[in-house]
């Protein structure tokens, strides 16, 4: 009789034998035909798929469906590196820019929630859009200019506050600085061919021109909505976004050169002159009924500084010098306070080159007054009184003879009676202000005589004592 002992070495003998081979075997013939079939599936889809889907990647296995489900949790930033992997992702998300989901998604049209004004709400939107600018030129790299333009038109056509006359309340709306933001981003590093191209462009899609040609052919303030809607769009979309002055020069140029100088000065007055605080329409008599202050005046001698500084080949001194010429005559001939102004502010290069223009063409009278109310604004403004009298000394040295040196001082001296005469014969006359302006504005000028001839004195002594 065999022993139990033998027997049961045995029997687990056998079930090791039975176990290991269905562990053993088993698996690993069906891990193989597993592994033959997957193999078969991939080579099967590359082939019968095109080959632009291979450059999607591990994003090729994936429905169109899921893959823009992906971008919805993407930020736009993202979406626009995403879109620089290849030519079909980017074609992808150009798919999804214009479905319905992602329109509404990236166009945000928040534009007017004045329940919270904040700049962080504004800076937000506006950063957004920077981000959407810079993912639409990127997904159109490979367009023609004009394609680029066409395709990004009809999709930003669906935001009515990026239209001329598309918002009800223009002044409240980031609608236009948005639009300008996106097209600031877009357009950044095109050669001028190429931006050529995007101002004809909106000037077509706007009909800018012949908006223009209204205002600027019609009475002053006569058409104050066109007036403040072409300020607007100019401002907001064309000139406010760029960081360097060339950019901003050449976009200036496109909206001015097109007319004649007259029409320049009266587009310049529209574009930055003073504006009412309460509607945001053009001033057209602030510059010829009462003196003005630096406010009113800073954007226009901000736009001459950027002709005259930058040196674009479409600009020569003269040029600029005579627009601010003529814009001292929008509407009308403005008061001499406020052209001194805007001269001061335009800085020193424009006020002597417009000063020297006077000398040398033969107007000494009305340059000597012009230097009574430069002194007047510094007196003011409490500039300092010296640059007034270094400014006429340099314009001294424009005359050509010692007699036409003396008559032109001679001049200044009879200027500065004259104007304290006129000041004071208004206010004898009873002709003043209510709040005494008329008294204060002498008192200023009183003033400034003394120490214009005072600054005058010391230039002398020291010019001796040396």
């Amino acid at each position: 009789m065999p022993s139990p002992t033998g027997s049961i070495h045995e029997i687990r003998k056998r079930m090791a034998s039975r176990i290991n081979t269905s562990f053993t075997l088993i698996p690993n013939q069906k891990y193989r035909r597993s592994n033959r079939r997957s193999n078969s599936y991939f080579s099967d889809t590359l082939g019968s798929e095109s080959q632009p889907l291979s450059t999607l990647g591990n994003f090729k296995a994936l429905p169109l469906e899921i893959f823009q489900i992906i971008l919805r949790y993407l930020s736009v930033k993202d979406i626009s590196m995403l879109s620089m992997v290849s030519k079909t992702v980017s074609q992808h998300i150009i798919n999804y820019i214009s479905t319905s989901s992602g329109s509404k998604r990236l166009l945000l049209q928040d534009f007017h929630n004045l329940e919270l004004p904040s700049k962080r709400q504004d800076s937000a939107i506006l950063e957004h859009y920077r981000s959407l600018g810079l993912l639409f030129k990127r997904c159109t790299l490979l367009l023609p200019t004009r394609e680029r333009l066409k395709y990004i038109h009809r999709i930003l056509a669906e935001v009515s506050c990026f239209k001329f006359n598309g918002c009800a309340a223009p002044i409240q709306c980031l609608g236009l600085p948005c639009y300008g933001m996106f097209l600031q981003t877009l357009t950044a590093g095109w050669d001028e061919l190429e931006c050529h191209r995007v101002y004809n462009f909106l000037c077509e899609l706007t009909d800018l021109s012949r908006k223009m040609q209204t205002v600027v052919c019609s009475k002053p303030g006569s058409a104050r909505k066109l007036e403040l809607r072409i300020r607007l769009f100019c401002r907001s979309v064309l000139l406010d976004h760029w960081i360097h002055q060339s950019d901003s020069a050449f976009w200036l140029t496109r909206i001015l050169k097109p007319w004649p100088m007259v029409n320049q000065a009266r587009l310049l007055y529209i574009i930055f002159g003073p504006i009412s605080p309460q509607d945001g329409q053009v001033v057209w008599q602030k510059m010829i009924e009462e003196p003005t202050d630096e406010s009113s005046l800073k954007g226009l001698a901000d736009a001459i500084k950027l002709l005259y500084d930058t040196g674009t080949k479409e600009w020569t001194a003269d040029d600029v010098i005579s627009l601010v010429d003529e814009l001292s005559v929008v509407p009308r001939e403005w008061l001499l306070e406020n052209n001194a102004r805007l001269l001061i502010l335009s800085g020193n290069n424009i006020c002597f080159t417009f000063m020297a223009s006077k000398a040398v063409n033969g107007r000494a009278i009305e340059l000597a007054k012009l230097i009574v109310f430069l002194a007047l604004v510094c007196e003011k403004e409490l500039y300092c009184m010296d640059w007034a009298v270094k400014m006429m000394q340099k314009v001294c040295k424009v005359f050509s003879t010692p007699v036409e040196r003396n008559n032109f001082l001679q001049s200044v001296a009879n200027a500065f009676a004259c104007v304290i005469m006129e000041m004071l014969q208004s206010i004898m006359s009873g002709d003043h202000d209510e709040d005494d302006r008329s008294f204060l504005n002498l008192f200023h000028l009183v003033h400034a005589q003394a120490n214009f001839h005072k600054e005058v004195l010391y230039l002398t002594m020291n010019t001796l004592s040396t």
